[in-house]
């Protein structure tokens, strides 16, 4: 009982010390507004399981630009067009730089990622090439025909498969997000790689879509260890030991290609480049979204969809969870019918 008053009085007077530090701290300081945090844990128990729903709850009462204190991070959440045009225009260079999430130590990822990587002189060399050999328009068009064959390539797999499982007497469900992805990637790897990086059949490219998803799942859970430094050690959420596992499969996968492209280029047996092969030489409207377009008119153009048995729209799963983009939490599994395209005398 005497050691419980003890720890209690202890952490009592730290939390008042700490309320009243941030209080005079915060005098004279401009900031944009937002909720009351408690000492040491900030805003964190103002976030839920979806803290992009929470943030648009707070942006009705504080407008915005918000303020939030998440543990020891000071957090600045910008949810409007003209708010984030303003940032970007008048405040870019100051907050160019930015903190990596423990989990992309993983490997040392962060260290060469474009996205999540810090500013500096590295950095400026990766987006240079990528502006160079891969982002300008003139690039971006050469690949028009890349872009086709990939997603045809998804289009004859869906009736494939659908087919096959209907064959088997199943309904012929497909889950999407699957086909979506393997298109993605394997878009990807004709432009860098100059080959099909996924076979959605293959032992290999299950392994690498099932690493895939674990990896934009753990880096898109929150992690305390982010917010409270003190339990960064401890890892108590088990994220970052999850991380290591997962992308340690990918990259082993991904390290066998460009194992392949070094040895090809020893041996002089590849006459046209991609952009692997500027990386090693080291010289220095998106694809994103042109491949988008294209992929969902695609998948429009060539089939009618149903829901499967005893599903209507109404009845439909539409809850999220997070990840490096908010996803549902249930795949949508539709039922693709092949159109009858008839032909133009």
């Amino acid at each position: 009982m005497m050691s419980l008053l003890v720890w209690s009085g202890l952490f009592l007077s730290a939390a008042l010390i700490l309320l009243f530090s941030r209080k005079k701290s915060g005098n004279g300081k401009q900031q944009p507004p937002g909720p009351p945090g408690w000492p040491i844990i900030g805003n964190i128990l103002d976030l839920g399981t979806f803290p992009h729903q929470d943030f648009y709850k707070l942006r009705s009462k504080y407008g915005p630009v918000l303020w939030l204190k998440l543990g020891s991070v000071n957090t600045m959440v910008i949810q409007s067009a003209k708010a984030a045009t303003e940032f970007f225009k008048n405040h870019d260079h100051i907050f160019c730089d930015r903190k990596s999430p423990i989990v992309l130590t993983a490997h040392n990822y962060y260290q060469g990622s474009l996205a999540l990587g810090r500013y500096g002189v590295y950095w400026r060399i990766i987006r240079r090439l990528c502006s160079m050999e891969l982002l300008v328009n003139k690039k971006i068009n050469e690949t028009a025909s890349i872009r086709i064959e990939c997603i045809d390539n998804m289009i004859e797999n869906i009736e494939e498969d659908s087919s096959a499982a209907q064959a088997r007497g199943e309904l012929g469900e497909v889950d999407l997000s699957q086909y979506l992805f393997f298109m993605a990637f394997n878009l990807v790897g004709k432009l860098t790689l100059s080959r099909d990086l996924l076979d959605s059949h293959s032992k290999e490219g299950q392994e690498f879509f099932e690493a895939m998803k674990k990896i934009m799942e753990w880096a898109g859970k929150p992690n305390l260890a982010d917010f409270l430094p003190f339990f960064k050690r401890l890892d108590p959420q088990g994220i970052k030991r999850n991380m290591v596992r997962d992308m340690g499969c990918s990259l082993k996968i991904v390290s066998g290609f460009v194992k392949e492209r070094i040895e090809e280029q020893c041996s002089r047996e590849k006459t046209n480049k991609d952009f692997l092969d500027g990386l090693l030489d080291y010289k220095g409207i998106s694809l994103a979204e042109r491949a988008l377009h294209l992929g969902v008119a695609s998948l429009l153009h060539y089939f009618d969809w149903e829901l499967g048995k005893d599903v209507t729209p109404e009845s439909l799963d539409m809850n999220e969870r997070m990840g490096i983009t908010v996803r549902k939490l249930v795949s949508l599994k539709v039922i693709p019918k092949k159109r009858v395209m008839l032909e133009q005398s």
